[in-house]
């Protein structure tokens, strides 16, 4: 465990120190890549791992942010019916356009764009919750509360 030293942590310590929570980055030598790998190198429940899943607006062609528990999957038919929009597949370049970050360190705040960001209700139900915070082996970790603050992000079910 160390503290952050590339430019994509670095990017998400200036978003989190913008809102004064205290949150601070944590680095591993070992993969957070995936909800799995996060929850056994963090040592806590996949349930915890906050994930930054990057969906492209079908009609819109939009960046849209949820923000998932690490248990859950997004089902596209109900997320449809609360945002009126049909949720297409970004790819790798999307991604990294809107977000800065490449797939597998995607964090929840601190993109080069605007994102419209859900957060999965199921996130509401923990107490302590770890998100990624720009590379496959970085996270930092927070509440839901917190978590609400710093994205600003509509609360809603995914399943």
């Amino acid at each position: 465990m160390s503290t952050p030293t590339n430019k994509s942590s670095e990017r998400v310590k200036k978003a989190l120190e913008s809102h004064n929570f205290g949150l601070e980055i944590v680095q591993f030598d070992a993969s957070t890549r995936t909800a799995a790998d996060a929850a056994a190198t963090i040592g806590c429940g996949v349930h915890q791992i906050v994930k930054s899943l990057i969906f492209k607006g079908k009609t819109s062609g939009d960046p849209l942010l949820i923000v998932a528990s690490g248990i859950n999957r997004v089902n596209e038919k109900t997320v449809k019916s609360i945002i009126g929009e049909k949720l297409g597949k970004a790819d790798a370049d999307f991604v990294r356009e809107h977000t800065g970050y490449a797939i597998g360190g995607v964090p929840p705040l601190g993109h080069i764009k605007k994102i419209k960001t859900f957060i999965d209700e199921d996130l509401l139900n923990y107490e302590e919750l770890w998100a990624a915070a720009g590379t496959p082996n970085s996270v930092f970790r927070l509440t839901p509360t917190i978590l609400q603050e710093i994205t600003g992000g509509q609360v809603i079910s995914i399943k």
